[in-house]
């Protein structure tokens, strides 16, 4: 969350995925899941600042429908910040937790060769594809009830 000033922009509050290993995360810090539990995290912490509303500035270049960035906002809106969007913008609940994944971990499981170099990352960490969508849910509780203990 930024504030515009003539002087330079201030950040207020803000998150990066990499701290999202805090919070246990064993997934890519590349993918929609994660973009979704970054922006959950920042939009905690931007509450937690008494930050209540935002406007989301995508710049002068196109953004995709469901890209990240609308899952990055979705995670500051669920976690009760207050920025105007269009629910069309949004990837599904099945693909902020990564549902799609878990499905082409599947499909991908009756090849094991393509399977494990596809996964490879998932799987050093201990993280099978299909396990997913049940980790974001962990990591996503993990989060709300870090902020939680602070109210």
């Amino acid at each position: 969350m930024i504030e515009a000033k003539a002087t330079g922009d201030l950040v207020l509050a803000s998150a990066h995925s990499s701290e999202l290993k805090k919070y246990a995360w064993k997934g890519s810090g590349g993918n929609v899941p994660a973009a979704y539990l970054t922006g959950r995290l920042a939009g905690f912490r931007a509450k937690s600042k008494g930050i209540e509303k935002a406007v989301l500035d995508v710049g002068t270049r196109p953004v995709s429908t469901g890209s990240r960035l609308y899952a990055a906002m979705s995670g500051a809106v669920d976690s009760g910040m207050d920025i105007p969007h269009g629910e069309e913008t949004i990837p599904t609940k099945e693909r902020l937790r990564g549902e799609h994944i878990a499905a082409y971990g599947k499909l991908l499981s009756e090849k094991p060769d393509l399977y494990q170099k596809r996964f490879s990352a998932y799987l050093k960490q201990e993280l099978k594809p299909e396990d997913i969508p049940s980790h974001f849910d962990e990591v996503s509780d993990k989060i709300a009830h870090s902020f939680e203990k602070k109210a």
